[in-house]
């Protein structure tokens, strides 16, 4: 598992490097050619299809855990859907005002940023919870850490992709 995550992120960051070479020529295009929330949400579709896979192998589940395990998924994975729409949109207003940014829509971004953040692991701790009821302890902790090292791929995918405020 590691060894897939570890290729995964070395993938990652050789994109990132690229991404970050064309971070100069990203800052000099208008707001409206950056396209971010449209690459967020393709990069999100991606993964999430991929989620699956990577969680049904990793997860290690007994035929009855896996039907314990996968409706509190669904419902977590809905939740964290949301949250990912919000986090679009946030970027799509990044995008709009990139070039125009003043410090009061910045420190509504910013705002905004941390309190989807604080949701997010909100969220993440209450289906925590909710597994190791449901499960135990241990497999609560592996979901955990899964989800973790995927939600960080996609978080630095996105990262890299977005321009520095100038």
């Amino acid at each position: 598992m590691m060894q897939l995550i570890a290729a995964a992120l070395i993938a990652v960051l050789a994109g990132a490097t690229a991404l970050a070479a064309q971070g100069t020529v990203a800052r000099e295009q208008d707001a409206k050619n950056l396209n971010l929330a449209a690459y967020a949400e393709l990069l999100r579709a991606d993964v999430r299809a991929e989620k699956i896979a990577i969680l049904a192998q990793f997860m290690e589940l007994s035929d009855a855990e896996d039907k314990a395990f996968w409706p509190l998924y669904r419902e977590y994975d809905a939740e964290m859907a949301k949250l990912g729409d919000e986090r679009v949109a946030l970027i799509a207003e990044y995008a709009r005002n990139y070039t125009t940014l003043t410090d009061a829509v910045a420190g509504s971004l910013a705002s905004k940023a941390l309190d989807l953040e604080a949701r997010r692991q909100a969220v993440k701790a209450k289906h925590y919870q909710r597994i190791k009821t449901a499960l135990s302890p241990r497999t609560a902790l592996r979901f955990l850490q899964i989800e973790q090292q995927l939600l960080l791929i996609i978080d630095l995918q996105i990262s890299a992709s977005l321009p520095i405020v100038q």
